[in-house]
């Protein structure tokens, strides 16, 4: 028999091109990134900017650990000053040939 119930803990977050990660528990980082970005470039958007906040940086740096690995990302950076500096990373993504 197959389950076709909706996983009780599954959240849908809307795919803007920018994901604030402080809603999110840490250990969920490494499928949330990856599912959040193979679903924006599916919709043509190949500018990413992810959320993480300054803190400690250990967030910061799983958050880039996961985009070193990814076949999806082109390059990726500290945000400027005026788009939240180093609590956000700026993604870009390869498109859909």
């Amino acid at each position: 028999m197959v389950d076709d119930a909706p996983d009780p803990d599954a959240v849908e977050i809307a795919i803007t091109g920018e994901l604030d990660l402080h809603h999110f528990h840490p250990r969920d980082l490494k499928t949330l990134i990856p599912d959040y970005l193979e679903e924006c470039r599916a919709r043509g958007i190949v500018a990413v900017r992810l959320i993480h906040g300054r803190g400690t940086g250990a967030v910061r740096d799983s958050v880039h650990a996961l985009l070193r690995r990814s076949p999806l990302v082109l390059r990726f950076r500290l945000a400027g000053n005026e788009r939240g500096g180093g609590g956000a990373t700026l993604v870009e993504l390869a498109p859909l040939e």
